[in-house]
């Protein structure tokens, strides 16, 4: 990627149209300040008028020499900004996102450089992104791909006999490969409004109680307290069942894993009527937490708290899944969490 500098060109223009205007100025100083003393020296004679000739014949060059101050202040306010600015558009045109306007000290432009700076840096950030996504999901592919490769390659050289043990560790590491390719799908589809959502009305009592039976035996196994709070038994939401039931499902999976023997995890919904009448839920635990700095980037596809790798059950996109559903649904998701203590998730949703 070619990253030129954005000061290079204007210094170019700057060698050229300088030396052109000071030739320009020159010019016209020496004409009218030539034809001044030319007047003045041809009506000097008449004493009577000579004040008044030579007030006339200096006018021009007071009105030359004020139009070049207005000139250069001119460019100092309007053209150098507007020059830099279209220098760094070249520059980010060219590839190079790491360019950014000056800051300067220009009131009028001041807000707009800050702005078109700030779309720069989220265009790099998202390339950043995109990078560190072809380099995450060929991680991710590589180890079940060798795992496969490894245990065929073993039984065709009769390292390893076909025993239902090893057809059994290269099925799993085809669902594995099945589920990574699946949740790449839904988050894809999802992320770009193209999602089929089937909203129906349901009561939020049914889907605690498909929660509570689907976690509440690997909970158990994991001497953690898994407690449901529904304030309101009659409580109902107009969504997608499934995909609802998806997104706490994959919190409470979540929490599940960052969360020590004898922790609690809590998961509570209520009703919420602010501007219009919805649904707020939570799912909160007394886990390990997440530092300050890695809570910008928990939605980000691929993201680990532990940046270790090594749960491989884990794909890494369940929490960004749960925010594109979310999305996709027209609520909000929320994140609060201090290390050592816990945290919490706030999913708002329309009624």
């Amino acid at each position: 990627m070619n990253h030129s500098h954005p000061q290079q060109p204007s210094r170019r223009r700057a060698r050229r149209f300088f030396p052109f205007v000071f030739f320009f100025f020159s010019i016209v100083s020496v004409f009218v300040g030539g034809s001044a003393a030319i007047l003045y020296w041809a009506f000097s004679e008449f004493s009577g008028a000579r004040n008044i000739w030579l007030l006339l014949c200096g006018a021009p060059v007071v009105v030359v020499l004020f139009a070049v101050f207005i000139i250069f202040n001119l460019y100092l306010r309007f053209g150098k900004p507007l020059e830099q600015l279209f220098d760094t558009i070249n520059a980010v045109e060219a590839g190079n996102l790491s360019a950014r306007v000056p800051a300067g000290k220009s009131e009028m432009f001041g807000d707009l450089f800050k702005r078109f700076n700030k779309m720069v840096g989220e265009l790099e950030r998202a390339e950043q992104q995109r990078r560190n996504l072809t380099a995450d999901i060929a991680h991710e592919l590589r180890t079940p791909l060798h795992i496969i490769q490894g245990n065929l390659e073993g039984v065709i050289d009769s390292v390893y006999q076909a025993t239902p043990e090893h057809i059994n560790n290269t099925l799993d590491e085809t669902r594995l490969l099945a589920r990574l390719v699946n949740d790449l799908q839904i988050l894809s589809l999802a992320e770009t409004g193209q999602l089929p959502l089937h909203p129906t009305r349901f009561l939020l009592a049914d889907l605690i109680a498909d929660l509570t039976s689907s976690f509440s035996s690997p909970a158990a196994a994991q001497g953690i307290q898994l407690t449901f709070d529904l304030a309101d038994p009659s409580l109902e939401i107009n969504a997608d069942y499934d995909r609802l039931n998806q997104i706490l499902s994959n919190l409470v999976a979540n929490a599940l894993r960052h969360t020590p023997r004898g922790g609690k995890i809590f998961v509570g919904a209520e009703s919420v009527s602010s501007g219009e009448r919805g649904v707020r839920i939570q799912v909160k635990d007394t886990g390990t937490g997440i530092s300050s700095d890695d809570l910008p980037f928990i939605f980000d596809r691929f993201w680990r708290g532990d940046k270790s790798r090594s749960d491989r059950a884990n794909s890494g996109l369940g929490l960004a899944i749960s925010k594109q559903l979310v999305l996709a649904h027209g609520g909000t998701i929320d994140v609060e969490s201090e290390i050592g203590k816990g945290t919490t998730f706030i999913i708002e949703l329309p009624g």
